[in-house]
């Protein structure tokens, strides 16, 4: 059984700055309503990036592994908390956005699958209080990349 540490110290107010066993850092900071600065991510939203990040890592792979042509992924998370304190997640949508020519509907559904069901561990933790769910589409040509929303 493996343990992960991480260190979180204060900068100014909510803003903080945190890493882990990779010994990368990263901020953070709540909104001016809660005493932060808005100078950085929220927790939460990491939450929901760590869970793109997650399967993204799985489902590249996944892929390359199969041979297809994949040109580029997004992945679109969105959560809807709950109106009371803790304010959880309750449910969690993934869109993901495949882009290359000849890829093929199967393979990525048998990824996506592998990776919510056995590999994301992210996906594992969070389905414990949030219902998980995904859509995804398959573009011909790349626009990834053009723009970050």
């Amino acid at each position: 059984m493996a343990t992960k540490t991480a260190f979180m110290k204060q900068v100014q107010g909510v803003t903080v700055v945190a890493r882990g066993a990779s010994n990368h850092w990263i901020v953070m900071d709540g909104s001016p309503d809660f005493n932060g600065s808005g100078a950085a991510s929220t927790p939460k939203e990491l939450v929901l990036m760590a869970l793109a990040g997650c399967t993204a890592n799985d489902v590249i792979p996944i892929l390359k592994k199969k041979r297809v042509p994949l040109q580029n992924l997004e992945i679109k998370v969105s959560g809807v908390e709950q109106n009371e304190h803790p304010k959880i997640f309750t449910e969690i949508h993934l869109e993901y956005i495949f882009y290359g020519e000849g890829i093929n509907a199967a393979d990525v559904e048998r990824a996506i699958e592998l990776s919510t069901m056995k590999y994301c561990s992210v996906s594992a933790i969070l389905s414990a209080s949030a219902k998980l769910t995904h859509s995804y589409r398959i573009e011909a040509t790349t626009t990834a990349g053009a723009t970050l929303v």
